[in-house]
């Protein structure tokens, strides 16, 4: 009434976006996918040897339109090599499918060279090996690295695809290709290529993190938390990931197994804070996930008490209305003067008008009667979801306290204490804001101290947070909370804190 709250943060916001993290963890492989090719051309970048490569394409591509030359293995072996070279060395502008022109050439080799016995002659043998070999696939990513420069995406995910399939043992590929096919919206691609690059021995955890988010774009929840899990496994100390895996099963409504999994993480390992702090949130989720029921419930309460009221209000008039008729209708009797017959005509309107008032109201009783029963029940349920709530709310608080007892210095549990607090705060303020005048003269003020006291019970914590991370989510409450400490002192509203 006196204090207003309306600005107040009503629940603690996390600041990791998992949305946003994979398009992150792509920004940066990208860079370096492009300065892959950068190198490479640099590196290759000497006039003389572009020239050489340009004669040896030229000379390539005249012998195999010669019949009795395109019919030898050893013009497409070096039409092979040519080629594979121009690719491996990152020389696409000579030829933009330089990889695949080798490849095809290395396969023509194995047709047309056989032995006596019609197996692979010894040409054969070698292109059969240049073609599972470490080079073909270098060509082949310099060519998907060209291809993805010039926003060929389509093409880049083929040739680096390749690559992949090539050296199987290569993480860069596997990873590079989902990247390609994410420009392309081809979400199947990208997790087969990111589930590859974990195969093959990588040892990122963001791009497990990666590989959830696009489980969990196309509702595949249980293949996102075996991802998130890998990575977990890989990186324990990873908050984003173990954030990101409550997240969802918060999102999923499984409730019970994300209490369940974070409370054997902390029973492994006691005094590690954030699975603590973890663990706090999960509660703190759970009990917000009843508010809104909880304040419908109470709406619903509220209205139908008014309703009652306003029809008993509507029979009061209309008795009121009846005797005032009475009197006029007696002393007309005794006195028929023209203005209280005008009288009575007049009260006879209004007591018209106010029964039609009546049924409106009383039609809209029955209709809350009708849901009597169900009121009944919704009151039994407001009860259990406040006790629920309050509940969760408290091992909310236990599980922060634990974390600040072994490291009070973190900034998470400092932040999400005074977060708690805070909002406890709220909560009393909201209570106080629901009182009339008559009620407020009588216990509000007393309140607003009490009030005032769970507001300032935040403080300290909201300042060791800041002393520890200078970040913008805990100026901006800081502020708030200085700003409503402020208005309590300007109204000369003694602050009484709890167990003071």
């Amino acid at each position: 009434m006196l204090i207003q709250t309306e600005s107040v943060i009503s629940f603690f916001k996390r600041k990791h976006n998992p949305s946003l993290h994979m398009k992150q963890v792509f920004v940066i492989a990208v860079a370096c996918l492009l300065s892959l090719g950068v190198r490479a051309q640099q590196a290759a970048g000497d006039a003389l040897a572009m020239e050489a490569f340009k004669k040896e394409k030229e000379k390539s591509d005249k012998d195999i339109t010669d019949a009795k030359a395109a019919a030898k293995a050893s013009t497409w072996m070096d039409r092979a090599k040519t080629y594979q070279n121009i690719a491996s060395q990152g020389q696409m502008k000579i030829d933009s499918a330089a990889a695949t022109v080798a490849f095809d050439a290395f396969k023509k080799v194995v047709e047309l060279d056989k032995d006596k016995k019609g197996g692979p002659g010894k040409l054969a043998k070698e292109a059969e090996e240049a073609l599972k070999a470490p080079l073909m696939a270098t060509a082949f990513m310099q060519q998907g690295v060209a291809k993805f420069q010039a926003k060929n995406y389509a093409d880049a995910m083929k040739s680096m695809s390749i690559a992949g399939d090539i050296n199987p043992k290569d993480t860069l590929a596997p990873l590079y290709t989902a990247i390609a096919a994410q420009q392309i919206k081809d979400n199947a691609t990208a997790k087969t290529q990111l589930e590859k690059y974990i195969t093959s021995g990588g040892k990122d955890a963001t791009i497990y993190g990666s590989l959830a988010m696009l489980y969990r774009a196309d509702n595949e929840i249980d293949k996102a938390l075996v991802a998130l899990d890998k990575g977990i496994a890989l990186a324990p100390t990873n908050k984003d990931l173990a954030n990101e895996k409550i997240n969802i099963m918060l999102s999923t409504n499984r409730m019970d197994e994300a209490i369940s999994g974070m409370k054997q993480m902390v029973e492994k390992d006691p005094n590690n804070v954030q699975n603590l702090v973890n663990l706090s949130i999960v509660y703190n989720n759970i009990a917000n996930k009843s508010s809104e029921e909880i304040r419908k419930l109470e709406g619903d309460s509220k209205k139908g008490g008014n309703t009652a009221k306003q029809v008993a209000d509507a029979k009061s008039i209309i008795d009121a209305y009846n005797g005032e008729i009475a009197r006029l209708q007696a002393s007309i009797k005794k006195s028929p003067k023209p203005e209280l017959k005008r009288q009575l005509t007049e009260v006879q309107k209004r007591l018209s008008d106010q029964k039609t008032e009546l049924a409106k109201l009383e039609a809209e009783a029955k209709e809350a009667a009708a849901k009597a029963g169900a009121a009944a029940d919704g009151a039994k349920r407001l009860a259990e979801l406040k006790q629920s709530q309050q509940e969760n709310k408290s091992q909310e608080k236990l599980y922060l306290e634990k974390a600040l007892a072994i490291d009070p210095n973190n900034y998470d549990a400092n932040f999400n204490m005074a977060v708690f607090l805070f909002n406890e705060a709220v909560e009393m303020k909201r209570g106080v804001d629901r009182m009339d005048m008559a009620e407020y003269n009588k216990n509000g003020k007393e309140l607003d101290g009490k009030v005032c006291g769970k507001f300032k019970q935040s403080l300290p914590y909201f300042t060791k947070a800041k002393s520890i991370k200078d970040e913008a989510d805990v100026n901006e409450n800081l502020t708030n909370l200085q700003n409503i400490l402020k208005q309590y002192e300007e109204k000369k509203i003694v602050c009484i804190e709890p167990g003071k």
